[in-house]
């Protein structure tokens, strides 16, 4: 039995502890820990959790593991922080989830080391640790058994690449199943989807519209429809719509498409199988617009 030990701060989140934790515990072969700097550790949803204040004593086989925390709050001791780092020093394998970066960091972990956290801390991380190489919008990155993951759920992602790197991918595929998870994502897709990326601005007639390309994107979809859904014209949509995204509606659903069909193609679907799921008739303007993106 390999040992996952959870380092916790006050304002731990709780799905950066609960997500990696579910994963572990359904996954065979591994014991949970919990440590802390105190018995009880509130996490910033509230539930007050309990930790040991002892940790085991470690293998490099096992696994230390720091779930983020909501920004400005949680941070950790010298005498932590030299435990995750003597952990590692020994052959271990360390791990965070979003802000948890931050405890690694400070631990001496990412100097020369590529990683990465949730979007809105990248900044921040790379200038606290200038010796790190802060990889942007990506899920999880892996260097030299330091392992560094985006925000909240990005978590479930880099603990099922974990099992699946100790036990095969068809291991991390039951556990996925077992946990309802839609599917197990690669480490360097992004952390935001198109559906979320365009959706900063306050326009209630380009939400609309999104909202109706969002639900249909492999289907044709027609301007005159959008428009009329929308109630304006065809020019005023056309008009709000690439103000408030950057692009027109068509080249919105376009960007659906190919985003849907990059991750077909990286789980084993042909580009010519992708092309048709997606809602091209074929491959040729799927191979376009992916030169053109690329």
């Amino acid at each position: 039995m390999s040992r996952v030990v959870f380092v916790l701060t006050p304002q731990v989140h709780l799905l950066d502890l609960a997500g990696p934790a579910q994963v572990f515990s359904t996954a065979p072969g591994y014991t949970l820990h919990y440590v802390g700097e105190s018995v009880s550790v509130p996490t910033w949803q509230g539930v007050a959790l309990h930790a040991d204040l002892e940790w085991p004593a470690l293998a490099p086989d096992d696994l230390v593991v720091v779930p983020g925390w909501r920004s400005g709050h949680g941070y950790f001791g010298p005498a932590t922080l030299r435990r995750i780092a003597e952990h590692h020093h020994r052959g271990g394998t360390v791990a965070s989830v979003c802000a948890g970066a931050d405890a690694l960091g400070r631990a001496g972990l990412l100097d020369g080391r590529r990683c990465t956290t949730h979007h809105d801390l990248q900044d921040l991380l790379a200038r606290t640790f200038p010796r790190a190489a802060v990889v942007r919008d990506v899920l999880y990155v892996a260097d030299d058994r330091v392992f560094t993951s985006a925000g909240i759920a990005s978590g479930i992602d880099l603990a099922l690449h974990l099992v699946a790197l100790r036990h095969g991918p068809a291991v991390a595929a039951r556990v996925a199943r077992e946990m309802v998870v839609y599917a197990r994502r690669n480490g360097d897709e992004q952390q935001a989807s198109a559906m979320l990326r365009h959706r900063a601005h306050l326009s209630d007639v380009v939400h609309r519209v999104q909202d109706r390309i969002d639900a249909a994107f492999a289907e044709p979809l027609l301007l005159a429809d959008l428009a009329a859904a929308a109630d304006v014209s065809e020019r005023t949509l056309t008009r709000l719509f690439t103000a408030a995204t950057g692009r027109t509606p068509l080249r919105y659903q376009q960007t659906l498409r190919v985003e849907r069909a990059e991750y077909l193609i990286g789980h084993g679907s042909t580009i010519e199988a992708a092309a048709r799921a997606v809602g091209f008739t074929d491959a040729r303007m799927l191979r376009k617009l992916r030169s053109r993106a690329g």
